[in-house]
C-alpha cells in the first residue's frame, strides 16, 4: 500500500461503476475509473453540472465510457427511479461509490421526505440507494460498495432520540453524526454481506482534508472552514490526492471488506492511502444494528426482503 496512487489501479475493463456526486471527489473518482477502463455512471442532481463533468472526462480520456444519470439523494422517489432505470440498463454493478454529500449548512434544512438535510442526504440517501441496487451488486464480479466518511466522524454521536435534529440543530455535530452513520453503515453492510452470502465487499474511506468546493460553498462567508481554506491552503491536499483512499478501496485487490482507509500523514489530513483510525463509536455493533433498523424504518428500504412501507413522519 506504500505510496499507492491512481497509476496502481488495476485494469477495470468489463466493470461497471456507479459514482454519486459530479464534482470534487466524485469527479476524480469517475475520471480515474474511466481512465482505467470501467464503464462509469456518474450520478448527481444537477443535469448541467453532470453533462459538464462527463464532457471534461471525455476530453481528458477520449476512450472513456461514461454517462450521467439524474439522482437526487435528498429524495427517496428520485433514488427509487434511478435504481429502476439502472435495473433496465444493467444486469450487474461491480462498484458503487457512495460519495455525494452536504456539509454544515448554517441553518437546518430538510430533504424532500422531511429528514435533516445532512443525515438524510449523506446517510439515509446512500443507505436507500445501496439497498435499491443490492440485486445488481449481488450480480457483480468482486462487487464493492465504498462509502465516504470523514475525519469529522471522530466527533460524531448518533442521536437516536432525535436523529433529525428537530430539537436543536448545530451544523457540525449534525455533519459529524451523518459521517459516523456512513462509517457504521459501511461496516454493518460488510458484516451482513458475509453473514448472508451476498458476495459484496463493503469498505469505508475518507479523503482527509481536500481542496473541494464542499467546504467553500456550504458554510457562511466568514465561517471557520472558509477562513481556514483561505489562510491555510497548505493544509488542503489536491482533490485527486484526496480521492486515492476511495479509489484504493474500490479497486485494489488487497483492500479488505470491513476496513476503513484514509490518508497516512498529518493525523490523516493528507497523504497516500493507509488504514484509517476507527472511532470507538463505529465499532459498536449493537448501535450499528440499531441504526440499520432505524434507516430501514425511515426509508422503507430493506436489504433482505421486499421494500416495506415507509414510516410517515409527523
Amino acid at each position: 500500500m506504500a505510496r499507492w496512487t491512481a497509476i496502481d489501479i488495476p485494469p477495470q475493463h468489463g466493470r461497471t461503476a456507479v459514482v454519486t456526486g459530479t464534482g470534487g471527489l466524485g469527479f476524480e473518482d469517475a475520471l480515474a475509473l474511466a481512465r482505467s477502463g470501467a464503464d462509469v455512471i456518474l450520478a448527481g442532481r444537477n443535469a448541467r453540472k453532470g453533462a459538464d463533468a462527463v464532457a471534461k472526462i471525455l476530453q481528458a480520456a477520449p476512450q472513456a465510457t461514461i454517462r450521467f444519470e439524474l439522482l437526487d439523494l435528498a429524495s427517496l422517489k428520485s433514488i427509487a427511479e434511478f435504481a429502476e432505470r439502472l435495473g433496465r440498463m444493467r444486469q450487474s454493478i461491480d462498484v458503487l461509490i457512495n460519495n455525494a454529500g452536504v456539509m454544515v449548512p448554517p441553518r437546518r434544512g430538510e430533504t424532500e421526505d422531511g429528514f435533516e438535510l445532512q443525515f438524510g442526504t449523506n446517510f439515509l440517501g446512500h443507505f436507500a440507494l445501496t439497498g435499491r441496487l443490492l440485486p445488481l451488486l449481488r450480480n457483480g464480479s468482486d462487487a464493492r460498495v465504498v462509502t465516504l466518511s470523514s475525519i469529522a466522524a471522530r466527533a460524531g454521536a448518533i442521536g437516536f432520540d432525535d436523529p433529525n435534529a428537530e430539537r436543536g440543530y448545530k451544523p457540525m455535530p449534525a455533519y459529524s453524526q451523518s459521517k459516523l452513520a456512513c462509517l457504521m453503515f459501511a461496516l454493518e453492510l460488510d458484516r451482513r454481506s458475509r453473514a448472508n452470502g451476498w458476495g459484496i465487499r463493503s469498505i469505508a474511506a475518507h479523503p482527509g482534508i481536500s481542496r473541494t468546493d464542499l467546504l467553500l460553498n456550504a458554510p457562511g462567508r466568514f465561517s471557520l472552514e472558509r477562513i481556514m481554506r483561505t489562510l491555510l491552503p497548505f493544509v488542503f491536499q489536491p482533490v485527486a490526492q484526496g480521492a486515492l483512499p476511495t479509489l484504493f478501496a474500490a479497486t485494489a485487490p488487497e483492500a479488505k471488506g470491513g476496513a476503513y482507509y484514509g490518508p497516512d500523514r498529518m493525523g490523516e489530513v493528507r497523504g497516500h492511502p493507509a488504514v484509517a483510525t476507527m472511532p470507538d463509536a463505529a465499532s459498536d455493533e449493537a448501535a450499528a444494528s440499531r441504526l440499520w433498523r432505524l434507516a430501514e424504518e425511515l426509508t422503507g428500504v430493506s436489504f433482505s426482503t421486499a421494500p416495506v412501507e415507509r414510516v410517515t413522519r409527523v
